[in-house]
């Protein structure tokens, strides 16, 4: 069975019984028309009748203005981390050069003193920008959370138009009809809260959860930043 890209987005189930339990900005909450009434513009998609709606929860993350919003963020961060990186590795590949042609005027301590030093300012990069790329890719996994739990009243507000008792995600489901796929209207409808004031998520919005010192797992959606292969110490 498929599994969501986003951690804790594997299966997106709302029902009825979670909306006096949700916590939403007002903007949010305004976004959710109740049963009957219709506000604002009239939107390009609608409601089926359904006891039963489906989501691609994806789909909402990649394709909403929240997401795109921070697909552009985590874009940029990764950039300017790549090319720190390379920065560096300029650096320390030219440190090595003049370290290997000083070698012939070096005593034996001298030399290898110099080389362990190099060698640790080596692994230190390694780790520091090892160290970076986790934090961009915690806060950006955090933010598409972020982003997932923003929709919550939106779906009630659908819901409840729909006569629906929950919404099931889509990867999830072995078959369903195109008609009760609510995704472009959820996306639709968030767009338009976080457009009339709603917070949005992003990279420097969020708090990520505290995890333990090693590299992201299978769950998290790595940030595309490269990560090169600093020169290794002389001998």
């Amino acid at each position: 069975m498929p599994r969501s890209r986003f951690t804790g987005a594997s299966l997106l189930v709302v029902t009825l019984a979670l909306a006096g339990t949700l916590t939403a900005s007002p903007a949010l909450a305004q976004s959710a028309p109740q049963s009957g009434a219709q506000s604002g513009p009239q939107s390009d998609f609608t409601a089926v009748t359904s006891p039963i709606l489906t989501i691609d929860s994806e789909r909402l993350v990649t394709e909403s203005a929240a997401g795109r919003a921070l697909e552009q963020q985590i874009a940029d961060l990764s950039g300017e981390l790549a090319a720190e990186n390379r920065r560096i590795e300029g650096e320390l590949t030219a440190e090595e050069k003049d370290l290997t042609e000083r070698r012939a005027t070096l005593s034996t301590e001298d030399f290898r003193a110099a080389a362990a030093a190099f060698d640790e300012r080596v692994q230190t990069f390694r780790t520091e920008q090892d160290a970076k790329l986790r934090r961009l890719q915690d806060r950006a996994n955090a933010a598409r959370r972020e982003i997932l739990s923003s929709v919550d009243p939106v779906l009630i507000g659908i819901m409840e138009e729909s006569g629906a008792v929950v919404v099931l995600e889509k990867a999830t489901v072995l078959a369903s009809l195109q008609s009760i796929d609510i995704t472009a209207l959820a996306i639709e409808r968030l767009d338009a809260a976080m457009a009339a004031g709603a917070p949005v998520p992003g990279i420097d919005t969020v708090t990520p959860d505290p995890a333990p010192d090693s590299p992201a797992d299978d769950t998290g959606t790595p940030a595309p930043a490269q990560d090169p292969t600093p020169p290794t110490g002389s001998d």
